[in-house]
């Protein structure tokens, strides 16, 4: 009994020290990954970064004189003039952006990076009436601008075209009066108390790295995107969508009441950002997509790494059974070799992954590390029928792992089941073993 107990002790140990190998094959995972966000990083400074696009809003500005005291120690009461600048913020009745992406790759070194090209269109209609100043005097009303917001300006792939009210206008650099990236242009200055109706269409080209971000500023409004790249993930609101092969399409209604984006744009935040996978947005309200690859390389390696103690165990307890049953002598250093090897199999299936199709790189490490134990397997269990056995029963293995791997919604469910069927395996195949005998201690029976 003492030596089975040893035995199941050593097993578990091992297992555990085939932890470090698999941790540092983990770190290296993670570091390919910061390698890679570098890589993103690069492509937005020489292309364009993740995009946002917010607008159009009606910025009307006016200065007016006011009468402010400014006591001196001579004069406690004394009162001047001061002349304030502001400005009326007029959003959108309607807002109806639109327009498809067209995605791309860029390589940096061994990585790829996508990166899209959105031809954008964006519609807007303002029913607004600049407030009466009869009753305020000194105030100037000044020349209204249209102001668009655009995250990265190095991003337009041509020269944007405006119309307002049917007229072509030339849209200049920067926001206006408010600090931040993006395109506006002046209009005629009205009178007190005008009612002002004035309907934009803007045409852009606007590429970007990954993902776009488009600003509910309108009290209505409608958003379209549709791209050929048939992995998106939507952030803010969810969308009406159809994803296929083929791409996707996506619809946004959303009124203003449904939204802070109003709000938030007059309190000054910023335009938003969307986080890996568009799970996180920070800055403005907003909706949009980020064009991902759902089990990419790193991703598929890592989670890969997750299951290498799983089959560690698996081997080393049927190592274990075929030792007790069949009274075959295993060193520890034959367990030690053999965990060695399906360690590396991990650090195999990364480099060459950064090559090759991960099918093919998949393949090729797991035909090598079950080429390589079914031949060493075959002399330490003293048998090549063992050996091959063995051999199928890793190869089994690999084929339920790749489908855990490529499998982006069903990934639990088959884990669960995979390693159900593992333990009810090895069950049944137990089930008349007496390990008492197999110990050597069998326990004196009963007397009735």
């Amino acid at each position: 009994m003492l030596r089975l107990a040893l035995k199941v002790g050593f097993v578990f140990v091992l297992t555990l020290a085939i932890l470090i190998p698999l941790s540092m094959i983990g770190g290296v995972i993670h570091e390919r990954q910061e390698y890679r966000a570098q890589a993103v990083a690069d492509i937005a400074r020489s292309y364009a970064g993740a995009q946002s696009f917010a607008g159009p809003v009606l910025v009307v500005p006016y200065t007016q004189v006011e009468e402010v005291e400014d006591p001196t120690p001579y004069d406690p009461h004394r009162k001047v003039q001061r002349t304030k600048t502001d400005y009326w913020t007029f959003f959108p009745a309607a807002l109806d952006v639109r327009g498809p992406m067209r995605p791309d790759t860029r390589r940096r070194g061994l990585y790829e990076v996508r990166v899209y090209e959105w031809q954008g269109r964006a519609k807007a209609r303002f029913d607004v009436r600049i407030p009466e100043d009869a009753a305020v005097t000194g105030r100037q009303i000044g020349r209204p601008y249209l102001s668009y917001a655009i995250a990265d300006v190095r991003g337009l792939r041509a020269a944007p075209r405006l119309r307002v009210n049917g007229r072509e206008m030339a849209l200049e650099e920067g926001m206006g009066s408010r600090d931040g990236p993006g395109l506006h242009v002046r209009l005629d200055a009205p009178a007190a108390g005008q009612a002002l109706t004035v309907d934009t269409d803007l045409d852009i080209r606007l590429g970007g790295t990954e993902s776009l971000a488009l600003v509910p500023l309108g009290k209505s409004n409608r958003f379209a995107l549709e791209s050929s790249w048939p992995h998106p993930s939507f952030g803010g609101t969810s969308p009406r969508h159809d994803i296929d092969a083929r791409g996707f399409h996506a619809d946004w209604e959303i009124a203003s009441v449904a939204s802070t984006a109003q709000r938030q744009f007059l309190e000054g935040r910023s335009l938003p950002e969307l986080g890996e996978g568009a799970a996180s947005m920070r800055g403005l309200d907003a909706v949009g997509v980020s064009l991902i690859d759902p089990v990419d390389i790193y991703t598929q390696s890592d989670r890969a790494t997750k299951y290498g103690v799983l089959f560690v165990l698996l081997t080393f307890v049927g190592f274990f059974i075929f030792e007790l049953i069949k009274q075959l002598p295993i060193h520890p250093i034959q367990y030690g070799l053999v965990g060695l090897s399906l360690a590396i199999f991990f650090l195999l299936l990364v480099s060459l992954s950064e090559h090759f199709d991960f099918l093919y790189s998949y393949f090729a490490a797991s035909a090598a590390c079950i080429g390589l134990l079914g031949f060493y397997l075959s002399a330490v269990l003293r048998s090549v029928g063992r050996g091959l056995g063995f051999a199928a029963m890793l190869a089994t293995l690999y084929a339920a792992l790749y489908g855990l791997l490529v499998s982006e919604d069903n990934a639990l469910v088959l884990g669960a089941g995979l390693l159900f069927l593992v333990l009810a395996t090895i069950m049944v195949i137990t089930r008349r073993v007496d390990w008492y005998q197999l110990a050597g201690a069998r326990p004196a029976p009963r007397l009735e």
